[in-house]
């Protein structure tokens, strides 16, 4: 995975604590700048200076592994981010080139502001080993101690180095999960508790994220153990950042795309300690409070699909996996299915998609509003026939009732559609 691109800034991670105004987070949408051009912060990382959060991260505009740019975004509520200048461009002739992928090996890049632009300084092994997937932890002890947390050795082994004080380079070899391959790696220290969250190694293909918990960095971590459903395979992200909020966090992965990889989206959820470990709560649509250090999901309401007007080679299919145990299937290439009686506020709405996709590549699916103009939604594979996932899409609903007729206009088949939610916010 490409995530590391925010290693050749170290300094930006350190001291990371960590066209109309969007109030919601909805993960796996395709999130906007304040100018309304697509976000570019994949694999990113995040500080705060003051009350201006940054968020830097690689641009793949270009669709390329190779690196393009480290871009920065500024926001004052995690929710409204302005694209600012590139905080680390290509230099010919270095390890950060147009020829490189920028994350190995690691390196440093310095500036005097959050944006920079940062002036590279090198790149080299820490402590002479392989490094591949990176993160960075800060403590709050009082000498602000911080680490470099990474996937080494093939990417078998997993290492948490000290820096020095500096921040310009690892000094001591803290802990090694001998064994562990793992990557993506985030920390969050709640109530003196360490916890490590990470993938494993499975391509850019999602898998079931874990966490790990220890009392000090350089003792003995807890077995792994899941975040979320391990069929859901982390709602297909992979971790990325892990931020603090309150006395819970924010999980911060990525929806990776690897044949889009500028289409590759963001998934944002809160990371809730209520029930004694941490665990993702699936939100299509969420809020943040960051002065209160709280979150509140969104409700919605619900239309199963089996209760809409089936057409063509659609079909009726049951499974006790679906909600209500039935869906409709074989939508697109002449079948359809249209949800009749949909209420709108005579705004865009978002509305959340659950479906399954048993494929090991990606589908879509049309959606029409009322007979209009069709609007395309990807749909990712789920990880099985059995497994459902949800996916957004912002329609604009008409005021009261509403049809919404999937998988017309398209000759490919789309996933099996369970039902749908429609939201107000």
């Amino acid at each position: 995975m490409i995530r590391a691109v925010l290693a050749t800034g170290f300094l930006t991670l350190l001291l990371a604590s960590l066209h109309a105004v969007a109030q919601v987070i909805v993960p796996g949408a395709a999130w906007t700048d304040t100018s309304g051009n697509v976000i570019q912060a994949h694999g990113g990382g995040f500080l705060k200076v003051g009350s201006t959060y940054y968020w830097f991260g690689e641009d793949k505009s270009a669709n390329s592994a190779l690196f393009k740019a480290v871009s920065c975004y500024t926001s004052s509520d995690l929710v409204n981010w302005a694209r600012q200048n590139d905080a680390l461009t290509p230099i010919n002739g270095t390890m950060i080139s147009t020829s490189d992928i920028v994350e190995r090996p690691k390196g440093v890049a310095t500036a005097t502001s959050p944006c920079g632009p940062y002036t590279y300084k090198a790149s080299w092994k820490p402590l002479g080993a392989d490094s591949r997937d990176m993160g960075l932890f800060q403590d709050n002890d009082s000498a602000q101690s911080s680490y470099l947390l990474y996937a080494s050795d093939n990417n078998q082994n997993f290492k948490i180095t000290q820096l020095d004080s500096n921040y310009y380079n690892v000094t001591t070899q803290v802990n090694v999960l001998s064994g562990a391959t793992l990557e993506a790696p985030g920390m969050v220290k709640r109530n003196g508790v360490y916890y490590l969250f990470a993938s494993h190694t499975s391509g850019w293909d999602p898998n079931a994220n874990k966490f790990f918990s220890a009392q000090s960095l350089s003792g003995n971590w807890s077995s792994q153990a899941d975040i979320a459903p391990a069929n859901i395979r982390t709602y297909f992200s992979q971790n990325n950042y892990d931020m603090p909020l309150g006395s819970n966090a924010i999980y911060m992965g990525d929806r990776w795309r690897p044949s889009l990889l500028g289409s590759s989206r963001y998934i944002w959820y809160p990371l809730d300690w209520s029930s004694g470990s941490p665990q993702i709560v699936h939100a299509d649509v969420w809020k943040v409070n960051l002065s209160a250090g709280t979150y509140s999901v969104v409700n919605g309401t619900s239309y199963e699909a089996e209760s809409g007007t089936i057409g063509g080679n659609a079909t009726l299919l049951s499974d006790p996996s679906f909600s209500g145990g039935e869906a409709i299937g074989y939508l697109g290439n002449g079948g359809t299915v249209t949800i009749n009686n949909v209420q709108g506020t005579g705004a865009a709405q978002w509305v959340a998609l659950y479906y399954a996709n048993g494929d090991s590549t990606w589908r879509n699916v049309t959606v029409s509003v009322n007979g209009g103009a069709t609007v395309l939604v990807d749909q990712p594979d789920t990880g099985g026939g059995h497994v459902i996932l949800s996916v957004p899409v912002k329609l604009s609903l008409s005021s009261g009732s509403n049809n919404l007729t999937f998988g017309s206009g398209q000759s490919n088949y789309a996933g099996d559609l369970d039902k749908i939610i429609v939201y107000v916010d």
